[in-house]
């Protein structure tokens, strides 16, 4: 979530106009995240998320997004609702790009989890898994291993300004993730971008995901793989220090819902280096790209640096599980 796009009173006029959301008593733009221009909408009753679709998120990938989360909501999955216009359409248009009304999701993110918590996100990521192979949707995974090298050659020898050697580091990792990526392991529905602030806590007890703007069709693992790069690592004295209880509490809590295949436990180290390689590069990118007047806090891409190298020296899946 961010703010590259400032409305209007005007604007939120023309969407009262749109939707029976009730009147809107006020509007606030969302700073945290990366991706798409976010505001905060309350009514006397109820709040909204309005999302404007950016540059990364493709227009012909909406109707996956928006179909997926009203499906995931009829199976009871905690996530956000789109709310349908006055004319029955998800979308419309807000100054010349696609945008969105979702239902608000109670509760926050936590700024630190703990294993317990890592536990139940396990847990719910293994039912979201579940619940979406009930769901005949289908998108490719825009940023999967076939769309890295087209990353690298815009990234190029920019990079040698956020570390010398990131250049030989993410074209040599790549070549050995290519190598080694891992064919025909279960396949589905995944959230693909479950970090700290997209998955929500309520009186220190899960209550849903957002932002499933990456969501997408790819290896179940794989999404395991992002969650411990993203979730079970501890940021100590500016170093990332791989926390293995969490790791470990994250598989467990999985496994209680859905038990993980031989193949998948051997593909988790590679699908490990393949998630930390994939936010290195787009995080990189975004660093040398993000214009200097968006409203956003740019996130760093030395963290997966750091988190690639630990990977690169672990060998199998009892380096993530005790």
């Amino acid at each position: 979530m961010a703010v590259y796009t400032k409305i209007s009173r005007n604007d939120i006029m023309s969407i009262d106009r749109k939707f029976n959301l009730g009147k809107i008593i006020s509007f606030k733009g969302i700073k945290k995240g990366i991706e798409n221009t976010n505001y905060l909408i309350k009514t006397k009753n109820n709040k909204y998320i309005l999302t404007i679709f950016e540059k990364r998120v493709q227009k012909k990938d909406l109707p996956f997004f928006m179909s997926l989360m009203d499906k995931l909501n009829h199976q009871k999955i905690s996530c956000p609702k789109p709310q349908k216009s006055k004319k029955g359409n998800y979308l419309f248009n807000i100054k010349n790009k696609p945008a969105s009304i979702v239902s608000f999701v109670e509760g926050k993110d936590k700024l630190k989890l703990n294993s317990k918590n890592c536990y139940e996100i396990g847990k719910n990521i293994a039912k979201l898994h579940r619940a979406s192979k009930k769901i005949k949707l289908y998108r490719k995974n825009s940023l999967s291993l076939k769309e890295w090298p087209k990353l690298l050659n815009k990234i190029g020898n920019k990079s040698k300004s956020i570390s010398p050697n990131l250049n030989s580091l993410t074209k040599n990792s790549f070549l050995e993730i290519k190598n080694k990526w891992p064919k025909n392991l279960p396949y589905g529905i995944i959230h693909a971008d479950l970090f700290i602030d997209n998955i929500f806590f309520k009186k220190n007890k899960f209550n849903g995901y957002i932002d499933f703007y990456f969501a997408c069709n790819d290896f179940l693992m794989y999404e395991i793989a992002i969650c411990i790069n993203a979730l079970c690592f501890d940021k100590k004295n500016n170093k990332f220090v791989f926390n293995k209880k969490k790791s470990t509490n994250l598989i467990r809590g999985y496994s209680k819902i859905r038990k993980f295949s031989v193949n998948e436990k051997k593909s988790l180290n590679i699908l490990c280096k393949g998630a930390a390689l994939r936010y290195l590069l787009t995080r990189t990118y975004d660093y040398l790209n993000t214009p200097k007047n968006a409203i956003i806090k740019i996130k760093n891409p030395r963290e997966y640096i750091q988190k690639l190298k630990v990977h690169n020296k672990f060998k199998n899946f009892k380096n993530y599980y005790n």
